[in-house]
């Protein structure tokens, strides 16, 4: 009997990583190995990284360095945005048996399996203007799926190293993806997300005319899936044309999160985006227009370099009078080989800070406000639950507000109609209807 190899997956950063990580893992079930969660124990790691900020570095060097402490005698693969623009620095690291190449994460459990017998390993480079042909095909927790539609971003963001990691936009053929989606609604999962790391691109080098568009549109006839959901916006991405093109599909929810990163024109010209707050508050505000209580997240950065109090004043009156659900904040890090690293005027740590703080301190008060808006407005709605917290099951209504409910039991992956009672700020309180 052949043995059965354990094999830990340890991902940072975003939906996308996470995909990929799930395919790998659905491969290497399949050729038989075990795949585990994070133990001293285990034959090989492998280690899925991110370089979005500084911090996603420093936590890729130390989960690495974990891993090779865990079993010196592991094989360690190393893959990921961080690893594509740092691999000589991770090669580096002792320990670290190979460095994967980003857009040949297909090859990975191949890869493992003959280092583990002792096989030279044949590693053959996808072409960086290929789509590394994936497919997961189900939801590892059959409540929410993710489908990689997209691969890499054409934009040239003075902040951003991601491009360089990812490279350009790779799209995947529209009929993979309906083959996808199609495996997904027969596994009994109710909820998609299409991601990808500039989601509203897919198309773009297409020949065909495909556009996003269009793909929702394909999505949303397909039997068994309910929900739609996409992966970040960038604001110019939401024009009339898109929105007229989607409002009338019933499955697509009714909360988009955009890439927005300053409230302030100045500063994103400063930082290379295609829009101002003038365009991105017009396409907003047709969007609202259009779609019956819709609701908005974003990021932002704090701090970019020669962002002023005046700036920042801006940006924060923009996200308070536009009122989004939730803002995922961070302080501007500076990232070697991009064109911000040398920018003069830079903010110090101190101050990106306390402007975070204030922004957080703002998305509470607008968030309290909106979900309690809400319930005098609704006195019921459809949760898909998702797991299940110290006697609370916990999910989210269409519109992305968070949902808790008292249970005996779990309602895991479940759609379910609920009166709606209270909210503390975080979540909306409900009971079975």
């Amino acid at each position: 009997m052949e043995k059965c190899y354990k094999i830990s997956i340890l991902t940072l950063g975003c939906r996308v990583n996470q995909y990929e990580s799930d395919y790998i893992a659905k491969e290497l079930e399949k050729i038989g190995a075990c795949v585990v969660p994070f133990s001293r124990g285990c034959d090989a790691y492998i280690i899925n990284t991110c370089t979005v900020t500084g911090e996603s570095d420093r936590k890729s060097r130390q989960i690495i360095r974990r891993c090779v402490k865990a079993n010196p005698e592991a094989i360690i693969v190393v893959t990921g945005c961080y690893s594509q623009v740092n691999k000589s620095e991770v090669e580096k690291i002792c320990g670290v048996s190979l460095v994967c190449d980003s857009n040949s994460k297909s090859q990975i459990p191949r890869l493992v399996m003959e280092l583990l017998n002792n096989q030279a390993p044949t590693y053959n480079m996808t072409p960086c203007e290929e789509f590394d042909k994936i497919c997961v095909g189900v939801s590892p927790t059959r409540t929410r799926a993710f489908v990689k539609i997209e691969d890499g971003c054409n934009s040239k963001c003075a902040y951003c190293i991601i491009p360089t990691a990812r490279g350009k936009v790779r799209s995947a053929p529209m009929e993979n993806i309906i083959s996808e989606l199609t495996q997904i609604a027969k596994s009994g999962c109710y909820e998609v997300v299409l991601t990808g790391i500039e989601t509203a691109a897919y198309g773009k080098d297409l020949k065909n005319g495909e556009t996003l568009s269009t793909l929702l549109c394909r999505a949303n006839k397909i039997e068994g899936i309910e929900r739609i959901r996409l992966g970040s916006l960038d604001p110019s991405s939401i024009t009339k044309e898109f929105v007229d093109s989607i409002k009338g599909l019933d499955k697509v929810m009714p909360h988009f999160h955009l890439s927005m990163q300053s409230g302030c024109t100045k500063t994103l010209n400063e930082m290379k985006r295609k829009y101002s707050i003038e365009m991105a508050k017009s396409n907003i505000d047709y969007l609202k227009s259009q779609i019956d209580g819709v609701m908005l997240s974003c990021d932002i950065i704090t701090g970019f370099p020669n962002e002023s109090d005046e700036d920042f004043e801006s940006t924060y009156n923009f996200f308070k009078n536009e009122k989004f659900l939730h803002l995922h904040i961070f302080p501007y890090s500076k990232r070697k080989g991009t064109l911000a690293y040398d920018m003069p005027n830079q903010v110090d740590e101190r101050i990106k800070k306390e402007r975070l703080y204030r922004l957080k301190e703002l998305e509470k008060e607008i968030k309290l406000s909106l979900l309690s808006d809400f319930i005098s407005k609704n006195s019921e709605g459809v949760v898909l639950f998702e797991n299940n917290q110290e006697g609370y099951a916990c999910g989210h209504l269409p519109n992305f507000m968070e949902v808790k409910m008292k249970a005996s039991e779990s309602l895991q992956g479940q759609l379910v109609r609920v009166k709606l009672i209270s909210t503390d700020g975080n979540y909306i309180y409900a009971e079975k209807i």
